[in-house]
């Protein structure tokens, strides 16, 4: 059944109109971070060049177009001002909020102008709403990698060790590093049940998400999968990199605890994220722990590791000037800040001692 001639066509090119705004809109946001914040010349052109077709392809009809637009009276400006459906928190919302903006304005374009009887242009926006689900893959494969590029891009990296935070729970003690403004936060628990582990990474999780903080689960990968993680930390005797990328994907962050260059150079060939260096001094914390590597490792790490890495193992306020002094960006520390009385001071203290190194 033909649509009347009209008022009816004047909406369908109304909906077309405001569609081709919003996926170009869409389009504008994601070529902007592809050019400016990722820098990345191949995504920023693809996007580019779908952004001049959705706006040449129906150029012949811009008259009908423009005629039939009325911003002043769009009834989505007033919804859109009195709720926060739209708000984005962090890159990652924001990148995904306009892909979603931009299919689904591809999808109503398409359908309206088979409605319109341009079935030769509908054809051209069902293209290009499959070429943007190519494009995004490529999108986030690059914010992947950035992300993980940048994962230790920060000066200390908290691990949670209940055992010594002196009858705090491990949900008070990340409250703290995290009002204290650490940016990465390992859960590590060796002794406690599956179920209470889960719970309280569930809690933590939360935490982290709301302020932005990289979370990592040590050794669970089942744990880590269901509070959906950023990452996890394994050991030399746990599974091996690539089953336990098999496990969780790409997007996952995989660390691995090395002793030695040998470790290092393996670690990297076979695709962890990062690697944590050490033990650089004597460790309590850990039972299967092996002998300090001392500071001599983290010396060849600084010279010939290319990816991020942390320095771990024994570090206190007392000796932490010496790992910085050597070379460290980020410095892993356990019963230091857990077991301190004022965690935030104490984490404001060991700052200053690194900052003056």
């Amino acid at each position: 059944m033909s649509l009347e001639r009209g008022d009816n066509m004047d909406k369908i090119y109304r909906i077309i109109d405001a569609n081709i705004n919003r996926v170009s809109e869409g389009l504008r946001v994601l070529e902007d971070l592809a050019r400016f914040y990722y820098e990345e010349s191949l995504v920023t052109e693809e996007i580019k060049k779908m952004r001049h077709r959705v706006r040449k392809t129906v150029s012949s009809l811009s008259s009908e177009l423009l005629g039939q637009r009325d911003a002043a009276n769009d009834l989505g400006f007033d919804i859109s001002q009195k709720n926060n459906m739209d708000n984005k928190t962090n890159i990652k919302e924001l990148i995904a909020g306009n892909f979603k903006r931009v299919q689904e304005g591809l999808r109503v374009i398409e359908e309206n102008l088979k409605i319109a009887g341009k079935y030769e242009f509908s054809k051209v926006y069902e293209m290009c709403r499959y070429d943007s689900y190519t494009i995004e893959k490529m999108y986030y494969a690059k914010f992947n990698t950035t992300i993980k590029k940048n994962v230790l891009n920060t000066d200390l990296y908290c691990l949670t060790a209940e055992e010594y935070s002196g009858g705090r729970n491990n949900i008070e003690v990340v409250s703290e590093m995290i009002a204290a403004g650490v940016e990465v936060i390992q859960y590590r628990e060796k002794d406690k049940k599956a179920l209470y582990k889960y719970e309280e990474c569930k809690k933590i999780r939360e935490l982290t998400k709301q302020a932005g903080v990289t979370f990592i689960v040590n050794d669970d990968i089942d744990i880590a999968l269901l509070v959906k993680a950023d990452g996890i930390h394994i050991g030399q005797e746990d599974l091996p990199i690539e089953k336990v990328r098999e496990l969780v994907g790409e997007e996952m962050i995989i660390g691995l605890s090395t002793h030695s260059p040998m470790q290092a150079q393996d670690a990297i060939e076979r695709g962890a994220d990062y690697i944590g260096v050490g033990p650089i001094f004597k460790t309590f914390t850990k039972k299967d722990v092996c002998d300090p590597v001392g500071l001599e490792y983290l010396e060849y790490a600084v010279k010939s590791v290319n990816i991020p890495f942390v320095a771990i193992g024994g570090i206190k306020e007392h000796n932490v000037a010496e790992v910085a002094k050597r070379g460290a960006k980020c410095i892993a520390m356990v019963t230091e800040i857990v077991g301190a009385k004022d965690i935030r001071q104490k984490i404001e203290d060991v700052r200053e001692v690194i900052k003056c190194s």
